[in-house]
């Protein structure tokens, strides 16, 4: 019988969940399985593994085959560079000493880089939460002024009252300036002939 240590989808429409189960290979994927090692929930940031480090660690040592996420979660939690080092002592190279601190040394950078991400990302909602803040600040100012300025009575100012007296000079200029207009004189007769009589 081929075992596989794959995903199991639980959880709703969007927001899928996993179990991550040892299976055999003809099971469907959401059926029978032999042993659950773990849960898998990729809806938070970073995403969520538990694990059952000694089962799958068991599981991958006597040959399970893994699907790729499957293999990618184990590698991400040091499942798989804890069996490259037991596999060093069963060939000599290394000693169990030497393993454990090895894999120590190894579970401290990765702490260490997940730490940091959470800092990071925690920084970054703080700046875009602070952002959005002062630009909806910004946006809340500009709104009162244009109500007060919609809310305050026009005066006249002395610029439009000299604009005014400026168009009247103009308009009275061109008048003077213009000729008047007189109705066409009818022409004169000719001295010495009498209009003709009807």
């Amino acid at each position: 019988m081929a075992t596989k240590i794959r995903l199991q989808r639980h959880g709703k429409k969007s927001r899928a969940f996993y179990h991550i189960v040892a299976a055999d290979t003809r099971a469907p994927r959401d059926g029978k399985f032999i042993e659950k090692l773990g849960t898998y929930n990729p809806n938070t940031n970073p995403a969520t593994i538990e694990i059952n480090f000694e089962r799958t660690l068991s599981w991958v040592q006597v040959g399970a085959e893994m699907t790729d996420t499957a293999r990618a979660l184990l590698s991400y939690k040091g499942i798989l560079y804890k069996n490259h080092l037991i596999k060093g002592v069963a060939k000599g190279a290394l000693t169990d000493v030497q393993v454990e601190e090895k894999f120590a040394k190894w579970l401290e950078e990765k702490d260490s880089k997940i730490a940091a991400k959470s800092s990071g990302l925690d920084k970054t909602a703080a700046k875009a939460k602070a952002d959005a803040l002062k630009a909806e600040a910004e946006v809340n100012a500009a709104r009162a002024k244009e109500i007060e300025a919609k809310n305050t009575p026009v005066e006249a100012t002395p610029e439009v009252e000299a604009t005014e007296e400026v168009v009247e000079t103009a308009t009275e200029t061109v008048e003077e300036a213009a000729p008047e207009a007189k109705a066409p004189e009818a022409p004169e007769a000719p001295k010495g002939e009498e209009p003709a009589a009807e």
